[in-house]
């Protein structure tokens, strides 16, 4: 099972869009939708600085190494979750991992293995610290439980040659803009939550500031 659409969508409007490398709230050098040396090639601190001249080539680029991002994080989800999921369960746990990166010792996915969805759904709130990412985890939680996924947009943010987030938006893509620029069709009209099906271990989230804090919630693991 692969995120879908909708999923990307939600997902990028979470964690926003930076052209050019910037400095997070704790220092990181990070780049385009919250992409970091740790996460591979290529290291932000080695980029150009400041906006681009030609913002839609950067915005190429950025969403060519988000697709690779993205992947990593979805198959660290496919070896976690042991139970079968429905595709809007898949899509709020990658959300869900690509800003704690603790989908593999979270607490609410040994509860979904155990075979308790309610209760699984309860627990991803667990993850509310510090205070700026409850929105975030609301979502996740609302499309885990319910299949409800937001009404998104991405939000590409304007940023300095000194590597400082400007809070004025440069553009805004609509789900079908994140869709073309993934190199996928348009979403259809009307959103559904699929059937269960089981997760495919053979195959293969002011929005910028919960991308800034991710490393942060790592720190609070002992809420679990």
């Amino acid at each position: 099972m692969d995120v879908s659409p909708r999923g990307i969508a939600a997902l990028i409007a979470h964690e926003g869009i930076v052209p050019a490398p910037y400095l997070d709230s704790v220092g990181v050098w990070t780049w385009g939708v919250g992409h970091t040396a740790a996460a591979g090639y290529p290291n932000p601190a080695s980029l150009p600085r400041g906006v681009p001249a030609d913002l839609d080539a950067a915005l190429a680029e950025v969403f060519k190494v988000f697709t690779d991002d993205l992947e990593t994080y979805s198959e660290a989800v496919r070896r976690a979750i042991k139970v079968p999921v429905a595709q809007h369960e898949f899509d709020a746990a990658v959300s869900f991992h690509y800003n704690t990166g603790r989908i593999a010792t979270a607490t609410w996915v040994k509860t979904l293995n155990g075979g308790n969805r309610a209760l699984a759904a309860d627990q991803i709130m667990n993850w509310r610290s510090p205070s700026e990412i409850i929105p975030r985890r609301t979502a996740e939680q609302t499309l885990f439980r319910d299949g409800i996924y937001p009404d998104a947009r991405g939000t590409v943010w304007n940023v300095s040659a000194s590597g400082r987030v400007i809070w004025s938006a440069l553009k805004t893509l609509s789900a079908d803009d994140i869709a073309e620029l993934m190199g996928g069709e348009q979403l259809p009209a009307t959103p559904s939550a699929g059937p269960e099906t089981a997760p495919d271990t053979a195959s293969h989230d002011g929005a910028l500031a919960f991308a800034q804090i991710r490393r942060i919630v790592a720190e609070f693991e002992a809420n679990e």
